[in-house]
């Protein structure tokens, strides 16, 4: 069963997504959104951000702050392989 507010928030977070994603293109990155579930945010780094030993200050400090400003829904951002 498909849950209609999580597809909701889904379309919102991938929105906020596109907006970041051109300054970790810059970098030789990239960000993918796998799944909003309850408010948690499951996203995939990509390219340069994938094997980045900042990675997880990327997510926290930029990606998931942001998704959070603008989604407050959002509770947190959680990194898929």
């Amino acid at each position: 069963m498909v849950d209609e507010k999580d597809t909701q928030m889904k379309e919102k977070v991938q929105q906020v997504l596109e907006a970041v994603r051109p300054a970790l293109q810059r970098d030789g990155g990239d960000v993918e959104l796998v799944d909003v579930k309850d408010g948690v945010v499951l996203v995939r780094l990509q390219g340069a951000c994938a094997g980045c030993p900042m990675s997880q200050m990327t997510l926290a400090f930029g990606i998931q702050r942001i998704l959070k400003e603008k989604i407050p829904e959002v509770q947190r951002v959680e990194p898929v392989i």
